[in-house]
Formats: structure tokens, sequence, C-alpha cells
């Protein structure tokens, strides 16, 4: 597994992505998409050393924000996301999502699980 992005939870889109380009060298931007199989919308941003932060926005982050936890969740891409998922079941992770194909990755299959490390995805190749 090598990491792949972090993900951060925003209100609203076009604020966060003004906040993160007035910060960072920002590369490039994706078009922002909403996926219905985790009714959210969500936009990568590919800073121009190579980092991508993943903005996610939706029902499922409304919590955080209003606590203003904005780091939501760390990703991993994995060869075989059915062995990861095992790894981290191992070390007593519990999956919260199944994997499901993920609009924003060309639908690659992303899971997610909750770790001692807080919320992980996990990116299928």
């Amino acid at each position: 597994m090598r990491l792949h992005h972090i993900g951060i939870a925003a209100e609203k889109m076009e604020d966060m992505i003004a906040y993160v380009t007035s910060l960072f060298p920002v590369d490039t931007i994706s078009e922002t998409v909403y996926d219905e199989k985790q009714d959210a919308s969500l936009c990568m941003l590919t800073l121009k050393d190579g980092s991508r932060v993943e903005l996610v926005s939706g029902p499922m982050v409304e919590k955080r924000v209003k606590k203003r936890q904005f780091l939501y969740h760390t990703c991993y891409e994995t060869e075989n996301l059915e062995e990861a998922i095992q790894a981290f079941e191992e070390r007593d992770a519990r999956l919260v999502s199944e994997p499901k194909e993920a609009v924003l990755f060309g639908m690659r299959r992303v899971a997610f699980l909750m770790t001692d490390m807080g919320l992980v995805e996990l990116l299928e190749q």
C-alpha cells in the first residue's frame, strides 16, 4: 500500500478550493463530481509536489464541519482491496463502507475502515 491522498471535509466546495489554492501551489483541480453511492460531492486537487487533497462535501461530513474537524480520512492505494481490508481487520479495524465503485476514481473500487489511525479509505489500483 502507498499513500494516495488525504480527505478534507468541506462545507462549501468553492470556499475550500480557494483556501487550499491560497496556501499551496496547485497543479490541477479536478471537476467536482457527485457520487451517488457515497452521497457526496468530491474534488481532487493535485499539488505541484504530486501530493493529493480530496475535498469531500455532503451529509457524511456535516457533523465534522460543525465541530471544525476538517481532516476526514487518509487514503491508501492497494493492489488487492480484499487483502488490504483483511490486513486492517486483523488489527481490529472495522469495515464501515463495503467496497464500491467510486466516480472520482474512474469507477475503481474503494472501501472505508475505522482504524486506530482514524478513518482509512482503501483505493484499488
